[in-house]
């Protein structure tokens, strides 16, 4: 993944489009602090089994998580008075 500036993005569009075009992402910062992930619209095969093991790592942590000892129907009917 390459890392570009968010100046560099604006001042050099083209450049951000010939390596998304090549199939690589571009992590846009600003200030050294992150913005944005530019991935290619049709993205490779690396791309998507990264993106569908980030998913996969998000819901095992929500999976660990004590649930909730307030019932969602609960919420319902106070939120409806």
């Amino acid at each position: 993944m390459k890392t570009i500036s968010l100046r560099t993005l604006v001042r050099e569009p083209l450049k951000v489009k010939r390596m998304t075009r090549a199939g690589q992402s571009v992590h846009v910062t600003d200030n050294g602090e992150p913005l944005w992930i530019l991935q290619p619209a049709n993205g490779t095969d690396a791309d998507e089994a990264e993106r569908r093991r980030a998913i996969d790592e998000i819901l095992d942590e929500v999976l660990r998580e004590n649930p909730s000892k307030i019932s969602a129907a609960k919420l319902l009917e106070e939120s409806r008075r």
